[in-house]
């Protein structure tokens, strides 16, 4: 991993930790360079590692678990007061979010450590999706956090989001697969006619399951 500088490194453990689509301080607002899925390939088994396939399977247990912490901390009638989003069962057909500006806006569930709470909001951002190269890519436009992913077909009602993490100023991501830290692994779901969800299941750092949820740009 590149690493430029002491005000760089600074930067880096400063915003360590503080969430997916989340994060600190607006730091950068260009699109990344964009890199073509690993062989091309359309079959996201394929393409995620072992430790993201093993994620990926374990999602409903990783689900229920965070709801589990979210009850016992008290605070399950936010969760409650909006089940289309956070119902595992419920998905749409057409799972793939067309190409546009979106707004995404995380949501941490069950704390992964003495830090967090077992339900952090952070503020919507802006996010896109785009077909580039042959692959349809989610990524998020600006921050010091900024997830870019490709969406694999899965089934009539999910798709598969595999990517990597830029931090601060980087504009080229890593290659998914290089670096286990910053790899991340999920399912995408239409939810209605026009509100998608992301859903990472076992995070590495915090939590123990990341609901995106993304509706189209005003």
């Amino acid at each position: 991993m590149p690493v430029n500088g002491l005000a760089r490194v600074s930067g880096l453990i400063l915003c360590t930790m503080v969430g997916v689509f989340g994060g600190c301080a607006r730091q950068a607002s260009a699109q990344p360079a964009l890199v073509p899925p690993a062989d091309r390939q359309t079959d996201w088994r394929r393409v995620a590692t072992p430790p993201d396939r093993a994620r990926l399977r374990s999602w409903r247990g990783a689900w229920l678990e965070a709801l589990a912490k979210v009850r016992g901390a008290g605070l399950i009638a936010s969760i409650e007061a909006d089940p289309t989003l956070f119902d595992p069962d419920h998905a749409l057909p057409n799972p793939t979010p067309p190409a546009g500006r979106y707004r995404c806006q995380m949501i941490k569930l069950g704390a992964n450590g003495t830090a967090m709470r077992d339900l952090t909001r952070y503020p919507p951002v802006e996010c896109r999706v785009e077909v580039a190269d042959g692959a349809v890519w989610l990524y998020k436009v600006d921050g010091a956090q900024r997830p870019v992913g490709t969406l694999y077909d899965d089934t009539s009602t999910r798709a598969v989001f595999l990517g990597t993490m830029l931090f601060a100023d980087e504009q080229r991501p890593l290659a998914y697969g290089r670096d286990g830290n910053r790899d991340l692994a999920g399912y995408v779901e239409r939810i209605e006619p026009e509100r998608w969800r992301m859903v990472l299941p076992s995070p590495r750092f915090e939590s123990l399951l990341n609901v995106v949820e993304i509706v189209p740009a005003p």
